[in-house]
């Protein structure tokens, strides 16, 4: 089977050392988790975990059904790239001469329509919201420079269809 980039999205109670077991589920299959986040979701008191797994079809349905087993786990769903719009974050910081410098490091900064969020005598701060290829573009222009610290968030994501979570909460409220 054909390996495919998925995005889990994983409604759940907010308690102590699900995390660990979520992440034991993938540890088990030696499937490698290549994204995390963990918010709160758009209902109350229920947090939301996206993770992202390079793998086939048929092992993200079985990783899923295994999620859905745990207590807490309201509910769990998986999505192709092209069926969610996502983005990631990422901070640069640089040095503050090049900044003033390099006509390059401008350029860099323009073309890839991020933002400069602090500047100080030693460093300025980049950010880079966007797809994971566009950040690692944009590292590997500046990586020439010196980066003198990266971070990169996890993957946000949002689905295009409706999700049916709230309905299935719903069920729950009037049950």
């Amino acid at each position: 089977m054909e390996k495919k980039w998925y995005t889990i999205s994983v409604y759940s109670e907010n308690n102590v050392g699900l995390l660990n077991r979520i992440s034991g589920i993938f540890l088990k299959r030696h499937i490698n988790i290549e994204s995390l986040n963990v918010s709160k979701s758009e209902i109350e008191e229920v947090s939301k975990f996206t993770i992202v797994v390079h793998t086939t079809k048929e092992w993200t349905e079985r990783i899923v059904s295994q999620i859905e087993k745990q207590i807490e786990v309201i509910k769990a769903f998986y999505h192709t790239d092209d069926e969610i719009i996502y983005q990631e974050s990422a901070l640069f910081k640089i040095a503050s001469h090049l900044l003033f410098d390099e006509r390059q490091i401008q350029n860099i900064i323009k073309e890839s329509n991020s933002q400069i969020v602090t500047v100080s005598r030693e460093f300025f701060i980049l950010a880079k919201t966007g797809r994971r290829h566009e950040i690692d573009e944009m590292h590997d222009e500046l990586e020439p420079f010196g980066i003198m610290q990266f971070v990169r968030s996890g993957r946000i994501a949002v689905t295009k269809s409706e999700m049916p979570i709230s309905k299935i909460l719903e069920g729950f409220h009037h049950a």
